[in-house]
């Protein structure tokens, strides 16, 4: 039995008998609660730490929207719900389906499997997508915040079918099948203090669990912890590491024509460091690809933190590119080593040194030392630790 549920009150009982009687407290059987035990592998007396995780002195972005604060109770929710499959109309499809935990919330599909079809855009990883200045989310930014993302892969037609369009059942039919499920009224009102379950509690909590998954047990955090700046050498590195750092936080240096001659790579002047978010001013990043209809997709300006791109060992999380066409790192720095202006007219302008497609000369020896600095931004923990599993007993 959960002691979240249960309604612990006392009943005042008065003797009319005598005028010195004295109230007795009676308590009533604390045995009323629900047990879901048999549903969910959650201990309610015990939760995670999801609201006060050690997060370093030096990681100092946060896109939280003001007044969701996370806590343990509705980050508690927002798991349950991130890996419920009832949130989809014919129950196969939950959030978890496109962002998995062994890929650092990310896909392995070049295309994530909706209800009726496949996304347009390969599933995002959702690792530390808390930490950034950048408070929009998909790859075009069309959710102004984490909490209003969290829903629209819900009420799309193809992903998980309440649209309320072409046959689908609306946002509320949804809220009336959580109801009906008798876990969900009692987790809305463990995380929130009444059972009303609600679109904006959904996203709260959903937003929540999402901000809640981090990873900063990487080769990189050990050496930062060390550092005074991102620029010293790290004494954890290899020669290779470090120099590989270096190349992706020194900007570039060109000649007229565009073609690098020295200086780094200038990876850092979108991706940040030390979280390696996007930089909110970012704009294409000349992977164009296309959408329905074969128009080109040159609206994609975001991406996910560079932080468990990879895992530590250099295996995949997964594809790359909001189209999921590149495979390996290698592929991506080719795809920077030679940008194509070609019909791109929201190419960002750090990507045209004077006007020209960047040309960064990249020897084998540097890509491998890039290669081997972003190996170690990947982190061990988010991979297995069950606070973000799956809490349903299969």
């Amino acid at each position: 039995m959960k002691s979240f549920f249960l309604a612990l009150f006392c009943i005042a009982l008065v003797s009319c008998s005598d005028d010195n009687a004295t109230d007795t407290l009676i308590p009533v059987d604390p045995n009323n609660g629900l047990d879901f035990s048999d549903i969910l592998n959650i201990d309610f007396d015990n939760l995670p730490d999801y609201s006060n995780q050690t997060i370093p002195n030096y990681i100092t972005k946060d896109n939280t929207t003001p007044g969701n604060t996370i806590t343990d109770e509705a980050a508690t929710l927002g798991r349950v719900l991130f890996y419920d499959t009832q949130l989809s109309s014919d129950n196969t499809i939950a959030c978890a389906s496109c962002h998995k935990q062994n890929l650092a919330f990310g896909d392995n599909a070049q295309a994530s499997e909706g209800v009726n079809g496949f996304t347009g855009r390969h599933s995002m990883r959702l690792v530390n997508a808390r930490f950034s200045l950048e408070p929009k989310f998909f790859w075009d930014e069309r959710a102004e915040t984490l909490e209003a993302q969290t829903t629209m892969p819900i009420q799309d037609h193809i992903e998980m079918g309440f649209s309320g369009e072409d046959g689908d059942q609306n946002f509320n039919d949804l809220i009336t099948k959580l109801k009906a499920l008798e876990y969900y009224p009692a987790l809305f009102n463990f995380a929130f203090g009444s059972e009303d379950i609600t679109e904006d509690r959904i996203q709260d909590a959903l937003s929540q669990f999402i901000r809640s998954i981090q990873s900063f047990d990487s080769k990189y955090d050990e050496g930062r912890a060390l550092a005074a700046n991102d620029g010293q050498p790290f004494v954890n590195f290899t020669q290779e590491e470090n120099m590989g750092k270096q190349l992706f936080l020194a900007p570039p240096e060109f000649n007229n024509a565009g073609q690098r001659i020295d200086g780094g790579l200038g990876c850092a002047g979108c991706h940040q460091a030390p979280e390696f978010d996007i930089d909110p001013n970012s704009l294409n990043n000349g992977m164009i690809g296309s959408i329905a209809g074969g128009i080109p997709d040159l609206i994609v300006t975001r991406s996910p933190s560079l932080r468990d791109a990879v895992k530590a060992d250099g295996s995949s999380n997964g594809l790359f590119m909001h189209n999921g066409t590149l495979v390996t790192l290698d592929q991506v720095l080719s795809h920077y080593n030679d940008i194509n202006l070609t019909n791109n007219p929201n190419l960002d302008p750090r990507l045209m040194p004077g006007g020209n497609a960047q040309e960064l000369n990249l020897t084998q020896v540097e890509r491998d030392q890039v290669i081997a600095f972003i190996q170690t931004l990947g982190g061990n923990d988010v991979y297995t630790n069950v606070k973000w599993s799956d809490p349903f007993i299969n």
